[in-house]
């Protein structure tokens, strides 16, 4: 994301240049996560601390966390917390807020202890969690001897004015399981793991899951990246999944060019089962040199090397923005009173847009399907707040009304970077586009130079054209809606009516074709709907209950499963259905034919405009 993890030789040096718990002074932060002696789901941690001269300290966990844009309560799912002495005699600790603890004869602490409990177990919704959860790839996880997602932030907290201070982190497993960062591990020993980080901020963005070992590594240019897998009934391993994830990073690198700022990057994969007490939030979060990933297990192969192809691939090119550039904001991020960056559109925005382009400009997608994305941002974009400035969005994204257009970071905030995109293809006759504007800015700053937020939009226009700094003005720190027709018309794209895949009970992925009989839990098909292709070539009815598909039974405590197993249909499959018509039970056959629904979309049009086109989408 933005912190500068020093080598691990400097880090070597610096902790072994610091006196030991047997001198009189101890000028790190170490801490202990006891992954063997797991007591009622709950892990216990301790620190100790580095020497204190005031009379008390405050010790926090964070509130937000880099990435999430979201207020998380990471103490809510710590407890009992206990301070102790030398000789083992409790210290004063009263608790200040959800986050913070403050402990009484600072100078004779000697460690803390508390007890973990994982956020996986806390999730709700049917598929993406409540509200109040926290999101599953920024969470946690506590499966005794199974498995252990150490999002460090979970787990370590920080003592106030000692954010700078080395940390030295010893996790004891057990022998079974295996332990993956992109952390190096400083212990030989096969039960316990040893990882040394220059400050506070560097250790929470080294995310390690434990489990057990199954895991693959590749080389991209001089980059090595290791795929880590958490799969609950087996059904998937890394070594399945690497050949797409290899191929696509190396086209990302391709694309990127001579954007590179680490050499390990780390992929944790977790499967969750859908089980009661586990993760429901899909997704994936960034770190500078690592991504935790979840997955529902039960998708089929193919769509889900889909799904990590675009969800890695948004969170690799993170390592341009913000690894790269980034404000001050990032740069000095406060972990419990966070000060949000006006440049969302920057971070996620060009990071999203970059994981679209790049797959057509590599091959792995044609452009209708790069023009079918875009179309469908500008649909969903519009279903929000088009009028809000996006600069007073981002600043204020934690607090409403502004938090509840955060997921517009992902699609008006692609789309901002497309039309700079065309903008700059347009003014250099094809030959610069965004990605010469990241490299620049790369150049400029790095990852131990922030920018100020005021001072951005200045600096591009400097290095582009005065185009941009007009357009940024008006549709990104303004409230003028994009006009997205008159900047693909600069590449010869013009609107037409498209053809994509729909969902067998969804209607535009929103609207249903069935419900569920809330005294019996049983699907129905909807009484007045229009029924589809796919239930009209089979024979259902209105009124039919849907009792199973392909011999497996659902009903309402597993209609989530059944939406996601229609994800993996295909056109010609075999299918059965075992339906209730009438109150008789009976079985048809047949073959599935997926419906077809039609959105607003684009195609290229303007045989005048081939060249600049050609240059946007595969220069």
């Amino acid at each position: 994301m933005k912190k500068i993890i020093l080598s691990l030789s400097l880090v070597g040096f610096l902790w072994s240049c610091s006196p030991t718990q047997t001198t009189t002074k101890q000028n790190d932060v170490a801490v202990t996560i006891d992954l063997i002696n797991v007591k009622d789901d709950k892990v216990m941690v301790t620190v100790t601390p580095p020497t204190f001269t005031t009379e008390t300290t405050t010790f926090h966990f964070p509130k937000t966390v880099p990435g999430t844009y979201s207020e998380d309560d990471y103490g809510r799912f710590i407890e009992n917390v206990k301070a102790f002495d030398a000789k083992g005699n409790t210290l004063k600790v009263a608790k200040i807020d959800e986050n913070s603890y403050t402990i009484s004869n600072a100078t004779k602490l000697a460690k803390i202890t508390y007890l973990v409990n994982d956020t996986f177990d806390t999730e709700g919704g049917a598929g993406f969690g409540e509200s109040e959860d926290v999101f599953s790839p920024a969470g946690t996880n506590i499966n005794a001897g199974v498995n252990f997602m150490l999002n460090t932030h979970g787990f370590i907290g920080y003592f106030k004015g000692k954010e700078e201070t080395p940390y030295k982190l010893t996790v004891t497993h057990p022998e079974t399981l295996m332990g993956i960062s992109a952390m190096t591990d400083a212990d030989a020993s096969a039960t316990s793991d040893v990882f040394l980080m220059p400050k506070y901020a560097s250790l929470v963005e080294m995310p390690i899951m434990y489990s057990k070992p199954d895991y693959t590594s590749f080389m991209v240019d001089d980059m090595e990246i290791i795929i880590s897998v958490f799969s609950p009934t087996g059904k998937y391993t890394a070594e399945q999944i690497t050949p797409n994830m290899e191929n696509m990073m190396k086209a990302q690198k391709r694309f990127l060019g001579p954007i590179n700022s680490t050499k390990k990057y780390a992929i944790l994969l977790y499967l969750s089962d859908m089980k009661a007490k586990d993760a429901k939030g899909f997704g994936a979060l960034e770190h500078p040199t690592s991504t935790t990933v979840v997955m529902p297990e039960m998708m089929g192969l193919e769509m889900l090397q889909e799904q990590l192809k675009d969800v890695v691939s948004h969170e690799f090119f993170h390592i341009v923005t913000p690894l790269t550039i980034h404000s001050n904001e990032i740069q000095y991020f406060d972990f419990n009173n966070p000060q949000m960056s006006e440049h969302l559109w920057m971070y996620e925005g060009v990071t999203e847009y970059f994981a679209n382009l790049f797959q057509v400009n590599q091959g792995l997608i044609e452009e209708d399907e790069f023009f079918e994305r875009m179309a469908g941002k500008i649909a969903q974009s519009r279903q929000m707040n088009d009028n809000m400035s996006f600069t007073k969005m981002s600043k204020n994204v934690l607090n409403p009304p502004y938090k509840e257009q955060y997921l517009n970071v992902y699609n008006k905030g692609a789309l901002i970077a497309m039309c700079m995109d065309i903008l700059i293809r347009e003014n250099s006759n094809g030959k610069k586009g965004i990605l010469n504007l990241m490299q620049e800015l790369s150049k400029e700053y790095g990852t131990n130079k922030a920018f100020k937020d005021e001072e951005l939009f200045g600096k591009i226009t400097a290095l582009t054209y005065p185009a941009v700094g007009e357009f940024l003005k008006n549709h990104v720190a303004g409230e003028t809606p994009i006009p997205y027709e008159q900047y693909f018309a600069k590449m010869g794209v013009t609107e037409a009516t498209t053809e994509i895949a729909g969902n067998p009970f969804l209607k535009g992925q929103t609207e249903p074709y069935i419900t569920v009989n809330p005294s019996t839990k049983e699907i129905m098909i909807l009484p007045d709907t229009e029924l589809n292709v796919f239930m009209t070539t089979l024979g259902l009815k209105n009124n039919d209950t849907l009792l199973a598909f392909n011999d497996k039974n659902y009903n309402l405590d597993n209609i989530y499963d059944l939406i996601m197993a229609s994800m993996n249909w295909k056109d010609g499959d075999a299918i059965s259905v075992k339906i209730k018509r009438d109150g008789k039970e009976q079985t048809v056959k047949g073959k599935v034919v997926m419906p077809k629904e039609k959105q607003d979309g684009y195609q290229s049009t303007d045989a005048t405009k081939k060249a600049v086109r050609e240059a946007w989408l595969r220069g």
